[in-house]
């Protein structure tokens, strides 16, 4: 199926979770903190993310708090 990524058209597999597409994104526990996930400009509560799946046409947006000033 395909979906947004922050912007970008892609591929993707069917039933693919918000915490799949995270991990995909080289993101692992302990990097995904300080990221938040919005699918069609709603944000998915982490503690949602396993079972969240991403439907075709979705647009998403992975983000990913920066320090700095």
């Amino acid at each position: 199926m395909r979906i947004l990524v922050n912007g970008d058209e892609r591929d993707v597999r069917d039933r693919l979770t918000v915490a799949d597409l995270v991990r995909d994104e080289g993101l692992d526990d302990r990097r995904a903190r300080g990221v938040a996930v919005a699918i069609d400009a709603e944000v998915v509560p982490k503690s949602e993310w396993g079972e969240t799946e991403i439907a075709e046409g979705q647009r998403v947006e992975v983000l990913s708090a920066m320090q700095g000033g």
